[in-house]
């Protein structure tokens, strides 16, 4: 049973937040790094992370059922209650969000808030059985953590804020198209209509380099705005390249759900490398 409660909190997500979100804290802590705000910001995100998967695994648990991959989920199954998921996310939730109003500030909270909203109100109750463009709103949610990162330092919504929430949301576009490219029976068997769905996986293949292009561009923009260093901008660009390389090589594969999860697995790589870079290369200006 314990076992239940970990998953339905989806480890994974939460540990690829708590990247994201140091990034976007030592970004803009250019080296004074007050550690124990940074635990907190760490813990409180990964609290309310945390929470927002819990109620997206009960909201989620008929299309789970459809599905391959996750049929066996703790909800998918029955093994926990809607009253257990209300419960459980809720302590997560107010828990995360009074240790982040205490250690940070409340544009940390307020962004943190709307990710939450965003992320379990419109996505995943409505937008994501509905709309093709559920991925863009989904992606304003998970931009949600490295921005809230960012300002539990900074204080303010400034052009680094506004860069760091353009990264991550073009970031998350062609990561989410690459994973239901590669699992896309279990995305149709259950109806949800993302792009590749709709549209076919060539039209992904179109809009996963068009969103890489633009992303690269994005990241960029750190080292031009005077955040960064130029080992973040070599780095970076190169990584970037690479990923560009990968989801470029789509259209002349013969196995695209292989090609898919090495454009899903690169993603990631890219964002790890891009979140380290801009917390060991910043600039005492900007």
């Amino acid at each position: 049973m314990s076992r239940d409660y970990i998953d339905i909190a989806k480890p994974g997500i939460i540990f690829g937040n708590l990247i994201s979100t140091a990034g976007g804290f030592f970004l803009a802590s250019r080296g004074r790094v007050d550690i124990a705000v940074l635990l907190a910001t760490l813990t409180g995100v990964s609290l309310v992370v945390a929470s927002g998967c819990v109620l997206n695994n009960w909201i989620d648990r008929n299309l789970d059922r459809m599905m391959k991959r996750t049929r066996n989920r703790v909800f998918a199954r029955g093994a926990l209650s809607a009253r257990t998921a209300c419960l459980y996310a809720s302590l997560l939730g107010i828990t995360g969000i009074a240790l982040l109003g205490t250690a940070a500030n409340m544009l940390c909270v307020a962004i943190v808030l709307a990710g939450f909203g965003i992320y379990v109100g419109i996505y995943s109750l409505h937008l994501k059985r509905t709309s093709v463009h559920a991925t863009w709103i989904g992606s304003l949610a998970g931009a949600a953590p490295p921005l809230a990162g960012y300002c539990a330092v900074a204080n303010r919504f400034d052009v680094g804020a506004v860069i760091l929430l353009a990264i991550f949301i073009l970031w998350q576009i062609p990561h989410y198209y690459a994973i239901a490219v590669f699992r896309f029976d279990d995305y149709a068997a259950a109806a949800i209509p993302i792009l590749p769905v709709k549209q076919g996986t060539t039209a992904a293949k179109k809009h996963i380099v068009g969103y890489i292009l633009v992303f690269i561009a994005a990241t960029l923009m750190l080292t031009f705005c005077g955040y960064t260093g130029y080992s973040y901008f070599a780095v970076t660009a190169v990584s970037g390249l690479v990923w560009l390389f990968i989801a470029w090589s789509g259209f002349k594969t013969s196995d695209e759900r292989l090609w898919a999860r090495r454009v899903y697995i690169f993603s990631i790589l890219a964002m790890c490398v891009m979140s380290f870079m801009m917390s060991i290369d910043f600039t005492l200006a900007g």
